[in-house]
């Protein structure tokens, strides 16, 4: 196996290697798993992988978890199916800078990305390390953040375009979440810059320490948090990928965000997704 570094921030690619050997092989995929805590995000081309094979090579890193809006291969569990073509203009998911399912209690570790078929051009997606966001913040910054907690919401997301009743559903069944604004890498121990499009509010911001008068909570809270989330908008952060079919890509979803440009209208872009079950953040 050997590994490119594509950027000094994030990435790296791997060749010599099928990944559907990883799957009985342990030394390679103990190989495999060391450079993904590297280099945050792995990218592999022209993996001919059976759905079966991406599900087991992905379970290898943990459990796997459907997706409540996504729709899922009925067939595998776990492998969520994000198909877009030339009939959803206006579906725009995914263009947004996002780390997967902060929604939940419990988000994702990572995930295991296989391209399907894709435009002839366009339709990248970019990866930013949030570990290297959160260090390369003012100290002042780091300080006024150390202690502060947010709400990361489903409903105000995937949930604003449904009807009420759905929305409240979705909201009951998965009832927002709060992390820490920076968290602990749960193998590495790094700290995380932690907010993202799914991030709504600070809950423990007002406080006498932050807010001289009420009016104050509204703009500071607000003002700060739309500049933390503009941190993986940094280019000397990110790596941008150009798929290809059979290209996959494989990302620890704790230390990085992602986002999927959507440029490629009107054409079909379908992609398989294998997300694998993560720890509360702390």
């Amino acid at each position: 196996m050997r590994i490119e570094q594509l950027t000094h921030a994030v990435g790296a690619e791997l060749t010599g290697v099928n990944l559907a050997d990883a799957v009985h092989d342990d030394g390679l995929f103990v190989e495999i798993r060391a450079a993904l805590l590297q280099h945050r995000v792995l990218f592999l081309r022209d993996q001919e992988l059976s759905r079966a094979e991406h599900v087991a090579f992905a379970r290898r890193f943990g459990e796997l978890e459907d997706h409540p809006v996504a729709g899922s291969d009925p067939d595998h569990p776990g492998l969520v199916r994000i198909y877009r073509t030339p009939e959803q203009p206006n579906d725009r998911y995914e263009n947004a800078w996002h780390s997967d399912a902060t929604w939940r209690e419990a988000p994702q570790f990572g995930a295991v990305l296989r391209c399907v078929e894709c435009p002839p051009v366009g339709g990248d997606t970019m990866w930013a390390n949030m570990v290297l966001a959160y260090e390369t913040l003012p100290a002042h910054v780091k300080t006024e953040i150390a202690d502060l907690v947010a709400r990361h919401s489903i409903e105000a997301t995937f949930g604003a375009n449904m009807p009420i009743e759905k929305r409240l559903a979705l909201k009951a069944q998965y009832p927002d979440a709060e992390h820490p604004v920076v968290r602990t890498h749960p193998e590495t121990g790094e700290k995380v810059l932690y907010v993202n499009v799914f991030t709504t509010h600070f809950t423990n911001f007002h406080t006498p320490e932050r807010v001289r008068y009420g009016q104050d909570a509204n703009p500071g809270a607000a003002d700060l948090l739309r500049y933390l989330i503009s941190q993986a908008y940094i280019p000397e952060y990110q790596v941008r990928w150009r798929w290809k079919p059979n290209s996959v890509a494989i990302w620890d979803n704790t230390a990085t965000q992602h986002y999927a440009v959507m440029d490629y209208p009107p054409s079909h872009r379908k992609m398989e997704r294998a997300g694998i079950i993560g720890s509360k953040p702390y």
